[in-house]
Order: C-alpha cells, then structure tokens, then sequence
C-alpha cells in the first residue's frame, strides 16, 4: 500500500515531471499547480490533477503561500512535495501545511528555520565541530559598511544573502568598487527572489573547489551520508557541471566530510533529504557553506552512483518509515555527470534567452548495451516556451558509466545528439567542456570558467584532423545532395546527369580538396591525406545523423541551407560549403561582407526589465564604467561601458521591456 493516496508538487518545471514519475510508480496520486504562463507546462499534463494558483510572476503565483494553500484543500491532498526552489525553505510553508493536518514532504520547520538563514547556519554549525569559513555573521546595514567590513576581512569576499541559494543574491567583490556595486545588487536580488533583503560578508577561498554532501535522515533519528558530489564548474555561482564522486577526495576527506555532515543533522533534528556544502581548498581543507533543507538540483548524479531513489525516500521518511539503510549499505558504484541544459547563449556571455522550442529531441534515455546509461529530467517537449518569468534551465542530462572517462565519453556523445533549436542554448560550451584536458584530467574549481574562457566562449576552433573529418562529412553530404538532384532530373530528362568527381570543401576559412571515389560504402580522398572509407545514415532531410569516417564514428547535427551545409559536433559550429574547382575559384574573388559599425551604441544583451540607467546625456563615460541595470529571469545583469565616451541619447527608461539588441542608449 503507497505511504500516501495523493500529493500536491507545489513547483513546476522539470523537477515536477521527475517526482510525478517516482509518485506514479508508488501508485500515488499527483497534483500539479500552475501560473498562467504554465497552463500548456508538461508537469500539467502528466499530472493526475492541476489547479491554476495565479499571473505568470512566481510572486504572484508559485511562491504565494495562500495560493497553493487553497489548491491543496481542493484538490485533498495528504502530503506535498515543494521540489527547490519557491517555497521549498520557506519555513512559514511547512509550518502552515502542519496546522492543515496535510504533510510536508521536508524536513522540521525549526530544521528549515535553523538552516535556512546563513547566519544562524554558520553558529550552529560551529558549535556542531564543523569547519566554518572566516567572515562577518553580522547584518550590513548599508553599502559602505559593507566596503568597511569586506576590508577588515580582506579581499576578496563573499557577499550573500542570508535568506539565498541557487546563485542569487551572490557576489564575489576583490576591491571596494566590486563590494558597493555587488552589495547593492545582492540586495535587490534578495529582495526580489526571496523578500529578505539582508547580507552577510565571508572570505573568499581562492582556488575553491565546492563540494557537497547528500545526507538523509529520517523521523526516529537515524542519519546517513550519500557520498558527495563536486559542484566545481559554475558559472555566476551557479551550477553548470555535476558530477559523483568528486575525482579530487580521498577516502579520509569522504569520510571527515560526511561525518561533519551527519553531526550538523543531528544537532538540528534533521530528517528528509538533504544537502551540506562545502568549499575544499587545494590542500583538501573543507569549510562549511550552508545546508539546503530539500532535494538539490544534481540528486539524479548521487542516484546514478548508490541506486537510491531520492524522492521515493523523500516521501517514505515523511509518511514515517524507518530508513531502509545503515551506513555501512551506502556503497559508491562508478561515475555520473549531469549537465544543465539552460536556455542562455554562451556567445553573449550566457545572458538568457527566451520563445519557443522549434525542435527538441533529446538523445534516447536508458541503458546501453555496453552498460551505461543516460538519463534526462526535462520539463518541457517540442513546442514548449521558455518564459522570462522562470530559471531558464530546460533538462538535466546525466551520463553513468563504470570510470569518469568512460562517463565524460558517454556525455560527449550525448551532448552531440541532443537536438535543440528556436533558442539559444549552452549545448556546444556543454560539448566543449567535456572535450577539454583539464577537464578530463579533473583539475577544477569554481573558476573553471572564468579561467578557461578569459574573453568568454567564442566557439570551438576545430583542429586540423577535425577541420579534415568534417570536409569528408560535408562532401558526403553534399555528394547525397546531388545525387538525389541527378535522380530528379533524370527522371524529368530521362537521362541522368553525371555528378562531378573532384570539388573543394570551404570550413572555417580553410580550403580542403576532396575527390569521391565510390558509391556506397562511399571513398573519399582529400588531397592532403589518405583516401577513407564513410558509412553514414544520413538522407537529405535528416538532422542528426551518424557517419563512420575511416575508424572515427561522429555524430553529427546537419542542416542545409541554401548552398551551405551547417555541421555540429563536439562543440564545433561551422557553415561549410562544397563547391566545384571552377566556383571554387570564382568564390575566392567574392569580396568579405562586412557587419555593421554598432560600437556607439549600448544594446540590450537579453529579454528583460530595464530597472535602472545610472548615467544621463552628457555625461563622459569610462570604460567599465555601469551604465544600465536589465533584470531577466530573476538576475540582474549590470551594463558597463565597452569603451570611452559621451552619452549623447537615452532610448530606454527604468520599466520599460526590451528586447534582444534593442537600444538603449547612444554615445557620440
């Protein structure tokens, strides 16, 4: 008999659809809830019932307490599982679904109370033998206390909110300019993600590695450790690349770890799924961060590795059953990657992006038979929006397989067939991370990012054996082209045209000459190496294919256009055109169509909110100098000068909406 006969998911998105499937499996009821942004959302759909809460705002909607209050008397709900996020800590949440009689599938309201606030966090935490980060617990009033403190404890600091998680209300400051302007920005986020606007300052670790620790723990006391997961890879404090184990503990820090973890637990009365992060330095010392009292984003790399359901024991411990499992039955079994795929462009320094998806096709899910798997928590289907009122993260893709490098290869692949179009996506800076040494080699920390990508991600220059890998696909392709045109105009003609032997393959501003030598399996010869043999599925029409290069197998997104052919793969993105000697030729002489000057202009990098414009016409600018405030998808996103000069005209005002490349303001 299921422990309930329905539950409420106070969230949405793809953490929803991943706890109806555990709830459908226990023969338990579902509930979904809804803004109005959301009426046509896949939670929706796979949800027994769904009750709209309000506006598409999560202010008005998902995080209103009254709301889904309401939802969850109509619907009769017995429990509710709150995913992260919205109402997931929030303590006035749990202790108003107590005094329902309906129960919260989390931990004690004192648990999210204690561990919820930084600050208190901190103290207990200390008290409780944990290693804690130096740093002032205090409030900060204002932002020049805030500069005073950060310089008594010297740069560079933390600055967070008390009240934060997921990255917001986050900002890391390494002079006094950084600490006023990442002061004030944490605050307006604070204010506008979780209605507490208070901060606190800590040291920064330099050469930090973030790793956490799942614990779970259950309503009679018993406390046990899932091992730990590295966070490392983020981008504006955000996670980006998860993976478990972490390639840089040894057993002993594990152990240390995950002791310090269970004993922060205890002292609370903790039970539920939860999360004790850590920063580990270099010489693998570890410092308490915080305690996330709910399921975090990366659950499904710590499934991957123990085969514990995460929510199914969410919602056991919370109908009052004993954990099934002693410590010593927690065992770590090979390695799992999860990959966030988010709706941001990485060529525009991975500011958000928003519409509609014209094509979403993930690689297939399960079990291969060489044993790995993949899996994708998704929240969305072809057709689906992404909104600006919510996170723009669309899937969790997660590989398994026995060793990392065989887990990093399974992900490669992966990341190569996922199919994704009508917005822009983090795909091929995803596909590029896994490609690179360091990666590879496990030498991270939360400046991976920073450091491997100074100038931001331009793209993936292909190397020379890739450069000659892709010149064979793109002549196949284009061979299959003409061949099918040939068979169209024999028919017309009764009398089919012979197809040309010899052409050159344009890539990426070098030019490779190729000769076609076979039909099927099809032999290609380029002129600077030795003739391979290519098997392909590849039909015109087809946008994902594979193709077997000599002993190299790729997958490969195509797509034609016009004259061109446009190859993805492995994080390369590059427009390739085959062409005969003689157009080849006559192609060189074509004069390079330049883009147009738009240096004196501040365009708007995303959808979003103009909230604020701190300069005015006339005023001089410096370069770096902030210029604007856009707020999109909950973040605020500062711009600055990209040069020196004199505004000459304001376009936009603080409210007003914008779209991509919409001007804001002009300089002379």
């Amino acid at each position: 008999m299921p422990p309930f006969k329905k539950i409420l998911i106070a969230n949405r998105g793809e953490i929803a659809c991943r706890i109806i499937k555990t709830a459908r499996r226990m023969g338990i009821q579902t509930v979904a809830v809804y803004s109005e942004a959301d009426k046509n959302a896949l939670h929706v759909k796979m949800a027994d019932e769904a009750f709209l809460i309000g506006p598409a705002p999560s202010s008005e909607s998902y995080i209103v307490i009254e709301k889904v209050m309401e939802a969850v008397a109509a619907s009769g709900a017995d429990a509710v599982h709150p995913g992260y996020g919205f109402l997931s800590e929030n303590p006035a949440f749990a202790a108003a679904l107590e005094a329902a009689g309906v129960i919260f599938i989390g931990p004690p309201v004192k648990a999210i109370e204690a561990m919820g606030d930084k600050i208190t966090s901190k103290k207990i935490a200390a008290e409780a033998g944990v290693s804690t980060v130096p740093g002032h617990l205090g409030l900060i009033e204002d932002a020049e206390e805030a500069v005073r403190i950060a310089g008594q404890i010297g740069y560079p600091v933390m600055i967070k909110a008390s009240a934060g998680g997921g990255g917001k209300g986050m900002r890391i400051a390494w002079n006094e300019t950084e600490a006023n302007e990442g002061f004030t920005s944490s605050r307006n986020e604070a204010r506008a993600s979780f209605g507490d606007e208070r901060i606190f300052i800590e040291k920064f670790v330099t050469e930090p590695r973030h790793i956490e620790i799942q614990v779970l723990g259950d309503r009679h006391g018993n406390v046990v450790y899932l091992g730990e997961r590295e966070c490392s890879i983020q981008r504006r404090n955000q996670k980006v690349i998860e993976e478990a184990p972490s390639p840089f503990l040894d057993a002993a820090t594990r152990e240390a770890m995950g002791t310090q973890a269970v004993a922060l637990a205890r002292t609370v009365g903790y039970y539920s799924a939860g999360t004790v992060e850590f920063i580990v330095d270099r010489d693998r010392n570890f410092y308490f961060l915080e305690m996330n009292t709910r399921l975090q984003v990366e659950h499904p790399v710590t499934e991957l590795i123990t085969g514990i359901d995460l929510v199914e024991q969410m919602i056991r411990i919370a109908a009052g059953e004993q954990l099934s499992l002693e410590q010593k039955d927690v065992a770590l079994n090979g390695w799992a990657i999860e990959s966030r795929i988010y709706a941001e462009d990485p060529y525009r320094s991975f500011l958000p992006s928003i519409g509609r998806l014209s094509r979403y096709r993930p690689p297939r899910e399960g079990t291969s038979e060489d044993g790995t798997i993949v899996r994708n928590d998704t929240g969305t289907f072809e057709g689906g929006e992404i909104s600006m009122h919510y996170d723009p993260m669309i899937a969790k893709l997660c590989s398994w397989a026995p060793t990392r490098d065989k887990a990093i290869s399974v992900m490669a692949d992966a990341l190569d067939s996922f199919e994704l179009e009508g917005i822009g996506h983090n795909l091929p800076f995803l596909s590029t991370v896994m490609g690179q040494s360091r990666f590879q080699d496990g030498r991270l920390t939360t400046a991976y990012i920073a450091e491997e990508f100074p100038e931001g991600f331009g793209g993936v220059t292909a190397t020379q054996s890739q450069t000659q890998i892709l010149s064979v696909v793109a002549a196949v392709v284009n061979y299959r082209l003409q061949d099918r045109a040939a068979n169209i105009s024999g028919t017309i003609g009764n009398r089919r045209r012979e197809l040309p032997k010899q052409w050159v393959v344009r890539l990426a501003g070098t030019e490779t000459e190729v000769s076609m030598l076979g039909e099927e399996p099809q032999i290609v010869s380029c002129a600077d190496g030795p003739a391979v043999e290519v098997q392909s599925n590849w039909i015109p029409g087809k946008t994902l294919a594979w193709f077997k290069v000599g002993q190299e197998q790729l997958t490969v997104k195509v797509d034609v256009v016009g004259t061109a052919i446009r190859l993805r793969w492995r994080g390369i993105d590059t427009v390739c055109h085959v062409r005969t000697p003689h157009v080849a030729a006559l192609a060189r002489l074509m004069p390079e169509k330049t883009p147009p000057d738009l240096s004196r202009m501040l365009l708007c990098p995303m959808p979003g909110i103009v909230t604020s414009i701190v300069v005015k016409e006339g005023d001089a600018v410096e370069l770096g100098q902030s210029l604007a405030t856009v707020e999109a998808m909950k973040m605020e996103n500062v711009l600055k000068a990209e040069r020196k000069g004199v505004v000459k005209r304001i376009v936009a005002s603080p409210g007003v909406s914008m779209a991509v490349d919409d001007v804001i303001m002009e300089f002379e």
